[in-house]
Protein backbone atom coordinates (compact mmCIF):
# COMPACT_ATOMS: atom_id res chain seq x y z
CA UNK A 1 0.00 0.00 0.00
CA UNK A 2 3.16 2.42 0.82
CA UNK A 3 4.45 1.76 -2.58
CA UNK A 4 1.18 2.33 -4.02
CA UNK A 5 1.22 5.45 -2.46
CA UNK A 6 4.54 6.74 -3.36
CA UNK A 7 4.20 5.80 -7.02
CA UNK A 8 0.76 7.81 -7.01
CA UNK A 9 2.05 10.84 -5.86
CA UNK A 10 4.88 11.22 -7.97
CA UNK A 11 2.52 11.11 -10.97
CA UNK A 12 0.04 13.71 -8.71
CA UNK A 13 3.12 16.12 -8.35
CA UNK A 14 3.96 15.92 -12.31
CA UNK A 15 0.40 16.00 -13.15
CA UNK A 16 -0.55 19.30 -10.63
CA UNK A 17 2.81 21.31 -11.40
CA UNK A 18 1.84 21.17 -14.80
CA UNK A 19 -1.63 22.62 -14.23
CA UNK A 20 -0.69 25.14 -12.03
CA UNK A 21 2.19 26.24 -14.43
CA UNK A 22 -0.98 27.18 -17.26
CA UNK A 23 -2.23 29.31 -15.31
CA UNK A 24 0.77 30.62 -13.74
CA UNK A 25 0.73 34.57 -13.37
CA UNK A 26 3.43 37.02 -12.68
CA UNK A 27 3.32 38.64 -9.29
CA UNK A 28 5.34 38.58 -5.93
CA UNK A 29 4.34 37.07 -2.40
CA UNK A 30 1.98 40.36 -1.10
CA UNK A 31 2.19 38.16 2.32
CA UNK A 32 -0.37 39.69 5.13
CA UNK A 33 -0.49 43.14 4.49
CA UNK A 34 -2.51 45.54 6.09
CA UNK A 35 -2.46 48.24 3.29
CA UNK A 36 -3.98 45.31 1.12
CA UNK A 37 -6.72 45.14 4.39
CA UNK A 38 -7.43 48.52 3.50
CA UNK A 39 -8.38 48.16 0.44
CA UNK A 40 -10.49 45.17 0.51
CA UNK A 41 -11.18 42.17 2.72
CA UNK A 42 -8.84 38.95 2.22
CA UNK A 43 -9.32 36.37 0.27
CA UNK A 44 -8.17 32.82 0.70
CA UNK A 45 -8.89 30.00 -1.58
CA UNK A 46 -9.50 26.62 0.49
CA UNK A 47 -8.80 22.97 -1.18
CA UNK A 48 -10.27 19.79 0.34
CA UNK A 49 -9.45 16.63 -0.47
CA UNK A 50 -8.76 14.27 2.69
CA UNK A 51 -11.43 11.62 2.00
CA UNK A 52 -14.10 11.23 -1.63
CA UNK A 53 -14.75 14.65 -1.74
CA UNK A 54 -12.95 16.75 -4.18
CA UNK A 55 -13.74 20.89 -2.91
CA UNK A 56 -12.40 24.20 -3.33
CA UNK A 57 -13.58 27.58 -2.28
CA UNK A 58 -13.07 31.45 -2.10
CA UNK A 59 -13.57 32.74 1.29
CA UNK A 60 -13.11 36.30 2.38
CA UNK A 61 -12.10 37.58 6.00
CA UNK A 62 -15.56 39.35 6.81
CA UNK A 63 -16.75 36.01 6.46
CA UNK A 64 -18.62 35.86 2.41
CA UNK A 65 -18.31 32.89 0.41
CA UNK A 66 -16.92 34.18 -3.13
CA UNK A 67 -17.65 30.94 -4.71
CA UNK A 68 -17.41 27.17 -3.54
CA UNK A 69 -17.60 23.82 -5.88
CA UNK A 70 -17.75 20.62 -4.17
CA UNK A 71 -17.94 16.87 -6.43
CA UNK A 72 -19.03 13.90 -4.84
CA UNK A 73 -18.09 10.15 -5.53
CA UNK A 74 -20.64 8.28 -4.23
CA UNK A 75 -21.76 6.90 -7.30
CA UNK A 76 -18.11 5.57 -7.39
CA UNK A 77 -17.89 3.89 -3.86
CA UNK A 78 -21.50 2.39 -3.59
CA UNK A 79 -21.13 -0.62 -5.30
CA UNK A 80 -17.87 -1.33 -3.24
CA UNK A 81 -20.16 -0.68 0.50
CA UNK A 82 -17.52 1.99 1.14
CA UNK A 83 -14.55 4.28 0.37
CA UNK A 84 -11.76 2.45 -2.01
CA UNK A 85 -8.82 4.97 -0.92
CA UNK A 86 -6.90 4.79 -4.58
CA UNK A 87 -10.26 5.28 -6.69
CA UNK A 88 -11.30 8.30 -4.43
CA UNK A 89 -6.99 9.36 -5.23
CA UNK A 90 -7.45 8.90 -8.31
CA UNK A 91 -10.99 10.52 -8.86
CA UNK A 92 -9.93 13.85 -7.46
CA UNK A 93 -6.58 13.77 -9.53
CA UNK A 94 -8.96 14.01 -12.72
CA UNK A 95 -10.94 16.16 -10.95
CA UNK A 96 -8.93 18.77 -8.83
CA UNK A 97 -7.95 21.19 -11.90
CA UNK A 98 -11.27 21.46 -12.92
CA UNK A 99 -12.63 22.22 -9.63
CA UNK A 100 -9.93 25.00 -8.64
CA UNK A 101 -10.44 26.75 -11.95
CA UNK A 102 -14.76 26.15 -11.91
CA UNK A 103 -13.87 27.89 -8.35
CA UNK A 104 -12.39 31.10 -9.22
CA UNK A 105 -14.33 31.17 -12.54
CA UNK A 106 -17.52 31.38 -10.21
CA UNK A 107 -15.89 33.97 -8.15
CA UNK A 108 -14.76 36.21 -10.60
CA UNK A 109 -10.93 36.00 -9.83
CA UNK A 110 -7.76 34.85 -10.72
CA UNK A 111 -4.95 33.69 -8.40
CA UNK A 112 -3.62 36.70 -8.70
CA UNK A 113 -6.14 38.14 -6.78
CA UNK A 114 -5.96 35.28 -4.16
CA UNK A 115 -4.33 36.16 -1.07
CA UNK A 116 -3.22 33.10 0.44
CA UNK A 117 -3.99 28.89 -0.41
CA UNK A 118 -5.30 27.08 2.36
CA UNK A 119 -5.26 23.09 2.40
CA UNK A 120 -6.30 20.08 4.01
CA UNK A 121 -2.58 18.37 5.27
CA UNK A 122 -4.44 16.23 7.64
CA UNK A 123 -5.80 13.93 8.77
CA UNK A 124 -7.20 11.97 6.35
CA UNK A 125 -6.54 9.06 3.54
CA UNK A 126 -2.81 9.23 2.36
CA UNK A 127 -3.26 9.14 -1.19
CA UNK A 128 -6.31 11.50 -1.21
CA UNK A 129 -4.60 14.11 1.10
CA UNK A 130 -1.00 13.61 -0.95
CA UNK A 131 -3.93 15.19 -3.99
CA UNK A 132 -5.05 17.94 -2.27
CA UNK A 133 -1.52 19.08 -1.00
CA UNK A 134 0.30 18.35 -3.92
CA UNK A 135 -1.87 21.09 -5.43
CA UNK A 136 -2.20 23.44 -2.85
CA UNK A 137 1.70 23.39 -2.27
CA UNK A 138 2.21 23.84 -5.99
CA UNK A 139 -0.50 26.68 -6.76
CA UNK A 140 1.24 28.71 -3.70
CA UNK A 141 4.47 28.68 -5.35
CA UNK A 142 3.84 28.90 -8.88
CA UNK A 143 1.74 32.15 -7.50
CA UNK A 144 4.00 33.64 -4.74
CA UNK A 145 1.23 33.16 -2.15
CA UNK A 146 1.35 32.38 1.19
CA UNK A 147 0.58 28.67 1.91
CA UNK A 148 -1.58 27.28 4.96
CA UNK A 149 -1.53 23.86 6.02
CA UNK A 150 -4.86 22.81 7.61
CA UNK A 151 -6.27 20.30 10.27
CA UNK A 152 -9.22 18.61 8.78
CA UNK A 153 -10.86 18.51 12.34
CA UNK A 154 -9.86 22.15 13.55
CA UNK A 155 -11.77 23.45 10.13
CA UNK A 156 -14.92 21.55 11.17
CA UNK A 157 -14.75 23.06 14.86
CA UNK A 158 -13.90 26.74 13.38
CA UNK A 159 -16.54 26.72 10.52
CA UNK A 160 -19.33 28.11 13.09
CA UNK A 161 -17.22 31.01 13.65
CA UNK A 162 -17.21 31.93 9.90
CA UNK A 163 -18.52 35.62 9.63
CA UNK A 164 -19.83 35.09 13.60
CA UNK A 165 -16.88 35.49 15.38
CA UNK A 166 -18.47 37.64 17.95
CA UNK A 167 -21.44 35.29 18.48
CA UNK A 168 -18.90 32.09 18.51
CA UNK A 169 -16.27 33.40 20.75
CA UNK A 170 -13.35 31.44 22.60
CA UNK A 171 -13.41 28.93 24.51
CA UNK A 172 -16.91 26.97 23.41
CA UNK A 173 -17.49 23.48 23.62
CA UNK A 174 -17.27 21.53 20.17
CA UNK A 175 -19.09 18.34 19.24
CA UNK A 176 -16.76 17.22 16.22
CA UNK A 177 -19.31 14.17 14.79
CA UNK A 178 -18.36 12.21 11.20
CA UNK A 179 -16.86 9.43 9.26
CA UNK A 180 -14.25 9.74 10.59
CA UNK A 181 -14.29 11.04 14.26
CA UNK A 182 -16.25 10.93 17.04
CA UNK A 183 -15.19 13.69 19.93
CA UNK A 184 -16.25 16.46 22.11
CA UNK A 185 -13.91 19.49 22.96
CA UNK A 186 -12.94 22.61 24.41
CA UNK A 187 -12.11 25.09 21.40
CA UNK A 188 -9.84 27.49 23.30
CA UNK A 189 -8.64 29.20 20.44
CA UNK A 190 -6.84 28.31 16.80
CA UNK A 191 -4.20 25.67 17.64
CA UNK A 192 -5.48 25.31 21.08
CA UNK A 193 -7.70 22.45 22.28
CA UNK A 194 -8.64 19.91 25.22
CA UNK A 195 -9.65 16.79 24.10
CA UNK A 196 -12.81 15.84 26.53
CA UNK A 197 -14.00 12.63 24.93
CA UNK A 198 -13.58 10.35 22.34
CA UNK A 199 -15.01 7.31 20.60
CA UNK A 200 -13.23 4.04 21.68
CA UNK A 201 -14.27 2.21 18.77
CA UNK A 202 -16.43 3.41 15.73
CA UNK A 203 -17.45 6.63 14.49
CA UNK A 204 -20.77 7.77 14.55
CA UNK A 205 -20.77 7.93 11.08
CA UNK A 206 -19.32 4.69 10.43
CA UNK A 207 -21.94 3.39 12.91
CA UNK A 208 -24.98 5.16 10.40
CA UNK A 209 -23.17 4.14 7.18
CA UNK A 210 -23.02 0.21 8.17
CA UNK A 211 -26.04 0.27 9.40
CA UNK A 212 -27.94 1.57 6.74
CA UNK A 213 -25.81 -1.35 4.63
CA UNK A 214 -26.75 -3.83 7.25
CA UNK A 215 -30.53 -2.58 6.02
CA UNK A 216 -29.80 -2.90 2.71
CA UNK A 217 -31.03 1.11 2.12
CA UNK A 218 -29.41 2.33 -1.14
CA UNK A 219 -27.39 5.81 -1.10
CA UNK A 220 -28.91 9.18 -1.60
CA UNK A 221 -26.75 9.96 -4.44
CA UNK A 222 -26.87 14.06 -4.01
CA UNK A 223 -24.06 16.62 -4.05
CA UNK A 224 -25.05 18.07 -0.92
CA UNK A 225 -25.90 15.28 2.42
CA UNK A 226 -26.25 11.96 0.18
CA UNK A 227 -24.73 8.74 1.35
CA UNK A 228 -25.95 6.17 3.20
CA UNK A 229 -26.31 7.85 6.46
CA UNK A 230 -28.32 10.22 4.67
CA UNK A 231 -30.27 7.45 3.56
CA UNK A 232 -31.16 5.89 7.13
CA UNK A 233 -32.64 9.32 8.62
CA UNK A 234 -34.75 9.79 5.62
CA UNK A 235 -36.25 6.55 5.96
CA UNK A 236 -36.49 7.11 9.91
CA UNK A 237 -38.49 9.82 9.58
CA UNK A 238 -40.95 6.96 8.72
CA UNK A 239 -40.34 4.55 11.45
CA UNK A 240 -41.49 3.90 14.89
CA UNK A 241 -38.34 3.54 17.12
CA UNK A 242 -40.51 1.76 20.14
CA UNK A 243 -40.84 -1.46 17.70
CA UNK A 244 -36.84 -2.50 17.92
CA UNK A 245 -35.74 -1.82 21.60
CA UNK A 246 -31.54 -0.80 21.64
CA UNK A 247 -29.18 -1.75 23.53
CA UNK A 248 -27.91 2.13 25.23
CA UNK A 249 -23.65 1.76 25.00
CA UNK A 250 -21.76 2.55 27.61
CA UNK A 251 -24.43 2.56 30.31
CA UNK A 252 -23.26 0.52 32.57
CA UNK A 253 -21.85 1.70 36.03
CA UNK A 254 -18.42 1.86 35.23
CA UNK A 255 -18.99 3.43 31.70
CA UNK A 256 -21.46 5.63 32.40
CA UNK A 257 -19.53 8.86 34.06
CA UNK A 258 -17.06 8.19 31.26
CA UNK A 259 -17.33 11.09 28.26
CA UNK A 260 -16.33 8.77 25.75
CA UNK A 261 -18.48 7.27 22.66
CA UNK A 262 -18.81 3.68 21.14
CA UNK A 263 -20.80 2.43 18.96
CA UNK A 264 -19.45 -0.88 17.71
CA UNK A 265 -21.99 -2.15 19.93
CA UNK A 266 -25.33 -1.32 18.47
CA UNK A 267 -23.44 -1.87 15.14
CA UNK A 268 -22.99 -5.81 16.09
CA UNK A 269 -26.71 -6.02 17.91
CA UNK A 270 -27.93 -4.61 14.51
CA UNK A 271 -26.05 -7.08 12.49
CA UNK A 272 -27.03 -9.89 14.92
CA UNK A 273 -30.75 -8.47 13.94
CA UNK A 274 -30.13 -9.42 10.81
CA UNK A 275 -29.07 -13.15 10.74
CA UNK A 276 -31.31 -14.00 13.05
CA UNK A 277 -33.91 -12.90 10.72
CA UNK A 278 -35.30 -9.96 12.76
CA UNK A 279 -35.95 -7.56 10.48
CA UNK A 280 -37.13 -8.21 6.72
CA UNK A 281 -34.22 -5.84 4.64
CA UNK A 282 -36.88 -6.01 1.66
CA UNK A 283 -39.94 -4.32 3.67
CA UNK A 284 -39.68 -0.98 3.96
CA UNK A 285 -41.61 -0.43 7.40
CA UNK A 286 -39.26 -2.54 9.00
CA UNK A 287 -36.12 -0.69 7.36
CA UNK A 288 -38.01 2.61 8.83
CA UNK A 289 -38.73 1.23 12.49
CA UNK A 290 -35.42 0.26 12.52
CA UNK A 291 -33.55 2.72 11.25
CA UNK A 292 -35.79 5.31 13.73
CA UNK A 293 -34.90 2.89 16.58
CA UNK A 294 -30.88 3.12 15.79
CA UNK A 295 -31.04 6.53 15.33
CA UNK A 296 -32.71 7.57 18.21
CA UNK A 297 -30.27 5.32 20.07
CA UNK A 298 -27.25 6.75 18.65
CA UNK A 299 -28.39 10.51 19.49
CA UNK A 300 -29.32 9.66 22.72
CA UNK A 301 -25.76 8.61 23.57
CA UNK A 302 -24.44 11.14 21.92
CA UNK A 303 -26.19 13.63 24.57
CA UNK A 304 -25.61 12.09 27.42
CA UNK A 305 -21.94 11.53 27.05
CA UNK A 306 -21.89 15.39 25.71
CA UNK A 307 -23.76 17.00 29.01
CA UNK A 308 -21.03 14.83 30.65
CA UNK A 309 -17.92 16.89 28.24
CA UNK A 310 -20.13 19.96 29.66
CA UNK A 311 -19.46 19.00 33.17
CA UNK A 312 -15.70 18.21 32.43
CA UNK A 313 -14.97 21.61 31.17
CA UNK A 314 -16.39 23.25 34.12
CA UNK A 315 -15.54 20.92 36.93
CA UNK A 316 -11.60 19.79 35.75
CA UNK A 317 -10.57 21.92 32.62
CA UNK A 318 -12.34 25.02 35.45
CA UNK A 319 -13.37 26.35 31.50
CA UNK A 320 -16.67 28.51 31.06
CA UNK A 321 -17.69 27.42 27.76
CA UNK A 322 -19.80 30.79 25.85
CA UNK A 323 -21.65 28.04 23.29
CA UNK A 324 -22.40 24.32 22.13
CA UNK A 325 -21.04 23.79 18.85
CA UNK A 326 -21.80 20.69 16.65
CA UNK A 327 -19.85 20.16 13.58
CA UNK A 328 -18.79 17.31 11.32
CA UNK A 329 -20.66 15.40 8.41
CA UNK A 330 -23.13 13.88 11.09
CA UNK A 331 -24.17 17.48 12.34
CA UNK A 332 -26.60 17.79 9.32
CA UNK A 333 -28.79 15.26 10.85
CA UNK A 334 -32.03 16.92 11.42
CA UNK A 335 -32.68 14.08 14.64
CA UNK A 336 -28.71 14.72 16.08
CA UNK A 337 -29.53 18.53 16.19
CA UNK A 338 -33.08 18.67 18.00
CA UNK A 339 -31.98 15.89 20.28
CA UNK A 340 -28.61 18.53 20.98
CA UNK A 341 -30.55 21.73 21.01
CA UNK A 342 -32.37 20.05 24.23
CA UNK A 343 -29.02 19.58 25.67
CA UNK A 344 -27.94 23.41 25.21
CA UNK A 345 -31.43 24.80 26.50
CA UNK A 346 -30.72 22.78 29.79
CA UNK A 347 -27.34 24.33 30.26
CA UNK A 348 -28.39 27.56 28.97
CA UNK A 349 -26.10 27.92 26.01
CA UNK A 350 -26.63 28.62 23.02
CA UNK A 351 -26.50 25.52 20.06
CA UNK A 352 -24.65 27.13 17.21
CA UNK A 353 -24.30 24.47 13.61
CA UNK A 354 -23.19 25.17 10.57
CA UNK A 355 -25.61 25.42 7.63
CA UNK A 356 -26.19 21.14 6.71
CA UNK A 357 -23.89 21.72 3.38
CA UNK A 358 -21.06 23.17 5.50
CA UNK A 359 -20.98 20.47 7.82
CA UNK A 360 -20.19 17.78 5.45
CA UNK A 361 -16.37 18.28 3.88
CA UNK A 362 -16.03 21.54 2.10
CA UNK A 363 -13.55 23.95 0.54
CA UNK A 364 -15.15 26.67 2.68
CA UNK A 365 -14.18 25.15 5.91
CA UNK A 366 -10.57 24.87 5.06
CA UNK A 367 -10.81 28.68 3.86
CA UNK A 368 -11.88 29.97 6.43
CA UNK A 369 -9.82 27.87 8.69
CA UNK A 370 -6.96 29.62 6.56
CA UNK A 371 -8.28 32.82 7.63
CA UNK A 372 -8.34 32.16 10.89
CA UNK A 373 -4.25 30.97 10.81
CA UNK A 374 -3.62 33.49 8.51
CA UNK A 375 -4.80 36.12 10.85
CA UNK A 376 -2.27 34.67 13.53
CA UNK A 377 0.35 34.79 10.58
CA UNK A 378 0.58 31.20 11.35
CA UNK A 379 1.75 30.04 7.43
CA UNK A 380 3.91 27.07 6.37
CA UNK A 381 6.62 26.38 4.01
CA UNK A 382 6.11 25.02 0.80
CA UNK A 383 7.88 21.85 2.11
CA UNK A 384 5.44 20.81 3.96
CA UNK A 385 3.60 16.87 4.20
CA UNK A 386 0.62 15.49 4.64
CA UNK A 387 -0.46 13.75 8.20
CA UNK A 388 -2.42 10.88 8.03
CA UNK A 389 -2.78 10.25 11.62
CA UNK A 390 -3.08 13.57 13.81
CA UNK A 391 -4.55 14.28 17.02
CA UNK A 392 -6.10 17.66 17.61
CA UNK A 393 -4.83 17.97 21.25
CA UNK A 394 -1.21 17.48 19.34
CA UNK A 395 -1.43 20.94 18.33
CA UNK A 396 -0.10 23.83 20.45
CA UNK A 397 -1.06 27.59 21.71
CA UNK A 398 0.62 29.78 19.70
CA UNK A 399 2.50 33.37 20.80
CA UNK A 400 -0.84 35.37 19.44
CA UNK A 401 0.14 37.86 17.34
CA UNK A 402 -2.98 38.90 15.19
CA UNK A 403 -3.28 41.62 12.86
CA UNK A 404 -5.67 43.74 11.94
CA UNK A 405 -7.63 41.41 9.25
Amino acid sequence: MADQVDQFAMTVKKEIIDFAMTVKSHGRWRGISTASEGRRSMRVLGLETSCDDTAAAVVTSDGSILAETNLHQHKVHEKHGGIVPLLAADRHLQKIPLVVRETLEKAELRMEDIDAVAVTRGPGLPASLVVGLAAGKTLAAVHAKPLIGVHHMEAHALMARMGAEQKVRFPYLCLLISGGHTLSLVVHDVNHHSVIGQTRDESVGVAFDRVAREMGLPWIDAQVGGGAGAALEQIARDGNAARFPMPMPMNQSNTARDPGFSFSGIMSHVARMREQRAFDPTCRQDQADLAAAFQQTATTHLQKKTALALAHAANVLNTRVTCLVVSGGVASNQAVRQCLSILARRNHLPLICPPPRLCTDNGVMIAWAGIERLRRGMLDPYDIDFIQRWPLDQLKPYAPRESSI
